[in-house]
């Protein structure tokens, strides 16, 4: 099981990401727009800058939603792989079942 602070710190960047991710984007096309001036690019960049860090959507990590692991992610479910596997043989998850052939 993971640290509860682990998942704590999680959660706590994905509500980071959400309120500044207007403000990102708006930067962000000033510094990729090929008409904006030098002072402008100049101005975005400073801005940009001073935003934190936890802003950022790549600094998000995947984790299951019921232990908190993060490797073995899937997506699709947002589980990890031991739990997907068990919700999948009690049949919580629907139209997924074990393969046999």
């Amino acid at each position: 099981m993971t640290r509860k602070a682990l998942v704590e710190r999680e959660i706590k960047r994905a509500k980071t990401v959400k309120r500044f991710a207007s403000k990102r984007e708006g930067l962000k096309k000033i510094l990729q727009d090929p008409n904006a001036s030098y002072e402008e690019k100049s101005e975005a960049r400073i801005n940009f800058q001073k935003l934190p860090r936890n802003a950022s959507p790549s600094r998000l990590r995947n984790r299951c939603s019921i232990t908190g692991r993060p490797k073995g992610f899937y997506r699709k479910f947002g589980l990890g792989r031991n739990k997907l596997r068990e919700q999948a043989m009690e049949g919580n998850i629907p139209g997924l079942h074990k393969a046999s052939w």
